[in-house]
């Protein structure tokens, strides 16, 4: 009798342990055609020269990869009133770098990237941004009693047009900013605001910004974010529609890059948490 009780306690034992096992398994997936993605946002820092810009060249790789894909080898510039201003690439990174970009508002830019045979062209505006007036900090009562700290900060807008506006907030402690993008529909001429609300604490060292862009830029961002925020990033959900930019491959537009080409003034204002 004891034998077999020791013998059914092993085998319970042994089948316990064999569910308990973890095996990493690795799906075979499907991998597209790397695409090349181009990161040409051009921000003009309030206060600044505005002559040192960055473009960010990469392509696309599987899901398993565990480094971005460099796009080098590029011929990258920008052209502007009969003016041509390279971007120079710094070996080893993504980066293509100019230093002597001249920005000025409410001129029209053309991006010509040329890579791997293909030539991509984009054409934008560059934008005004108005300033950050004040930054207002309060308590509100959350659910089950817990409050949140609420970071508002405020800016004109300017009622002789519409605008659109891209507001970033990064938080220190969080490796990524998050980004909003809204319009002056319902608030045409009047004062603004962009609004932050988390689970902050005092010291706490806030990035607060603020940007003009174009209508379709806009546009496009708000489909970038939302696409951004679906199921969490669950990688095995449905696949979101592709999101085209404004980048136009010349040679096979069918072949089109990600990304996008936009131009604007930038405010920043820097924000410790009472």
């Amino acid at each position: 009798m004891i034998r077999i009780i020791i013998k059914l306690s092993i085998a319970i034992i042994a089948f316990i342990t064999f569910l308990s096992c973890e095996d990493v398994v690795n799906i075979d997936l499907d991998t597209a055609s790397p695409r090349l993605v181009i990161d040409a946002a051009i921000k003009w820092e309030k206060g600044s020269v505005g002559n040192n810009q960055i473009i960010r060249l990469t392509k696309t790789g599987g899901y398993y990869d565990s480094q971005t894909p460099i796009a080098s080898g590029a011929t990258v510039f920008i052209t502007h009133n009969g003016n041509t201003y390279n971007f120079i690439e710094n070996p080893g990174t993504s980066e293509y770098i100019c230093t002597n970009f001249n920005p000025v508002i409410n001129d029209t830019y053309t991006l010509t990237v040329v890579y791997e045979g293909q030539t991509y062209i984009a054409t934008d505006q560059l934008y005004a941004t108005p300033d950050i007036t004040s930054i207002e900090q309060t308590v509100i009562s959350g659910f089950g009693g817990e409050d949140n700290i609420e970071i508002k900060f405020f800016y004109q807008d300017n009622g002789a047009e519409d605008n659109f506006y891209l507001i970033g907030f990064k938080n220190t402690a969080i490796a990524f900013p998050e980004y909003g993008v809204v319009d002056d529909e319902f608030f045409q001429g009047n004062q603004m605001f962009g609004l932050y609300i988390d689970d902050l604490k005092s010291n706490d060292e806030l990035v607060l910004s603020l940007q003009g862009i174009s209508s379709r830029y806009s546009n496009y961002m708000d489909k970038l974010l939302n696409i951004a925020g679906t199921d969490g990033g669950n990688p095995f959900t449905t696949a979101p529609a592709t999101l085209r930019g404004n980048i136009i491959n010349q040679n096979n537009p069918d072949n089109f890059p990600f990304g996008y080409f936009s131009l604007g003034e930038v405010d920043t204002e820097n924000y410790t948490v009472q």
